[in-house]
């Protein structure tokens, strides 16, 4: 496989040439070409907030046996790959800009030694540094969609201000290969800690209107978790679809029914795509993700539908981690996910006059 290309071939590239767009760096343009947000006034009336959350865990410069350097510039790829594109979605024949505001409000600070020096002081005041932006697009009434790659940046720190906020219970859509849901964060061994194995339950532990019943968790598979801890999370009433079921007689129709569970009594809807779910069965191989990668991921495909579904039903926030790292398609992949997504948006907003907020009980998603 190619190495990723500099900027410098991205830019002269025939699909990018010839435009012009606002960019955060010299080398970072916004995220389809959307205008940049700068503060929390540039917020108002905006749908759709991207921020950018940076961030690889651990100590020392690999996560999972992959440099660091190739996680952290996920959410810079991610953008380069985006301008390729326009707002327009031939599938759907809709424009998303012509029924959505959407900006991009940027990185968000984090502490570069936060990435390196994994102390629970840089930990923390990574996360902090997101919770700021995300609380500041929820204030203008905005869904804020996080680009990170570890957590708590890009899992923790979304889902909090969001069950902060709630005025009722919140439903959550989680696809991921693993139950993120041991007792400590490994690496710290921490209890103020939402880490990478831990944040799930940490989430659940602290903010008693995340209820498990209302949980959609998507993708595990294998023989990687304690059973304890699976066996415990299905008895409190998680609604878990691993791959196998999917592969089998449930399918992704089966799974697109099951999403109701998170829209069922409740407020807010957080939606978390761990994107280690490919696995490589989408279109780069699974290798890049290191020790990530599984066998009987989720494709392509798959993963942009179930982002499309959700859209359409609306949410309150959404978050990435874990996008593998290296691949101009696999980035260009969460470019998708994102826009038909946001496509899925427009269509809800609109089929009920200008609303993207999750479900009311009873309401049916709009058709695609």
């Amino acid at each position: 496989m190619s190495e990723y290309p500099e900027w410098s071939a991205i830019s002269t590239s025939t699909r990018v040439r010839t435009k012009t767009f606002p960019r955060l760096l010299e080398d970072m343009p916004t995220f389809l070409g959307v205008p940049v947000a700068l503060s929390p006034k540039d917020l108002e009336g905006a749908d759709v907030v991207i921020i950018g959350a940076p961030f690889a865990a651990g100590w020392g410069d690999k996560y999972s046996g992959v440099d660091k350097s190739l996680w952290l510039a996920g959410p810079k790829r991610v953008r380069q790959q985006s301008i390729r594109y326009t707002g327009y979605v031939q599938d759907f024949d809709l424009d998303i800009f012509d029924h959505l505001k959407v900006v991009d409000y940027g990185d968000a600070a984090i502490p570069p030694e936060a990435n390196y020096v994994a102390t629970v002081e840089n930990i923390l005041r990574a996360q902090a540094a997101v919770e700021v932006k995300v609380n500041q697009a929820l204030d203008a009434g905005a869904v804020p969609i996080v680009i990170g790659q570890n957590s708590p940046p890009g899992s923790y720190a979304i889902a909090k201000p969001i069950g902060e906020r709630a005025k009722g219970n919140v439903g959550m859509i989680s696809l991921d290969t693993h139950w993120d849901s041991r007792p400590m964060d490994h690496a710290t061994a921490d209890a103020r800690i939402a880490g990478s194995g831990n944040w799930k339950s940490k989430l659940y532990e602290l903010h008693a209107n995340y209820k498990w019943s209302n949980v959609v968790e998507v993708g595990e598979r294998g023989m990687l978790e304690d059973k304890t801890y699976v066996r415990h999370f299905v008895k409190e009433g998680a609604n878990f679809v691993p791959m196998w079921k999917i592969r089998g007689k449930f399918g992704l129709d089966g799974l697109i029914g099951l999403l109701s569970k998170a829209y069922e009594g409740t407020s807010d809807v957080y939606v978390h795509f761990d994107m280690d779910v490919l696995g490589g069965a989408g279109p780069a191989p699974g290798d890049l993700l290191g020790e990530l990668a599984e066998p009987i991921g989720m494709t392509d495909y798959e993963v942009i539908r179930i982002a499309h579904e959700i859209g359409l039903r609306g949410l309150t926030g959404m978050s990435f981690i874990c996008i593998p790292p290296g691949s101009a398609v696999i980035y260009r992949t969460i470019v998708y996910v994102i826009t038909y997504l946001m496509a899925g948006l427009a269509m809800r907003k609109k089929a009920n006059a200008g609303r993207i907020a999750p479900l009311k009980p009873g309401e049916a998603a709009p058709s695609p």
